[in-house]
């Protein structure tokens, strides 16, 4: 049987460490947005499986008010929603470039690009991260566990 006290006690001990050692990351991460968003500079979200569904989640916060739906809309775009552009380029010329096209055809110097994956090994995302600095677009990197090939190449890296 599935023991939820040791569940939610490992949650626990997650987000202390998480306090302790990602808080000033975190800040930073946050700052960014906030500057780029007052600059009216766009910020995009890309990840895949869960990663998809939280940069999604995100972008919609961002765009709708979280908790004030009275404040003006951010610019903040999941790559990871339009499926005919998914689908057709995935199909044409691969996954590996279905984030780094968008940013290519959507990016403008100042915005930001938060690149989502637990692993840190997504070669899409990492595209996408390379086209960002291409274009002077910031980074935030949000991955888990060593970081993996992600580890070190945003602005800002948040790993969990």
């Amino acid at each position: 049987m599935l023991d939820i006290q040791k569940v939610i006690q490992e949650s626990v001990h997650v987000k202390s460490a998480m306090l302790a050692e990602c808080s000033q990351h975190i800040q930073s991460a946050a700052q960014m947005m906030i500057d780029t968003a007052k600059r009216g500079n766009k910020i995009f979200w890309c990840g895949n499986g869960g990663s998809a569904a939280d940069a999604q989640h995100m972008a919609a916060e961002l765009m709708g008010g979280l908790r004030d739906h009275d404040r003006p809309a951010i610019a903040s775009i999941a790559l990871t929603t339009d499926t005919s552009f998914l689908t057709a380029w995935g199909n044409d010329t691969g996954f590996e470039s279905i984030f780094s096209r968008q940013i290519e055809g959507l990016g403008e110097s100042g915005d930001v690009l938060v690149a989502i994956s637990t692993s840190g090994n997504s070669g899409n995302v990492i595209r996408a991260i390379d086209a960002a600095k291409e274009r002077n677009i910031s980074v935030i990197v949000l991955t888990g566990k060593s970081g993996g090939k992600m580890a070190n190449t945003g602005d800002v890296t948040i790993c969990i």
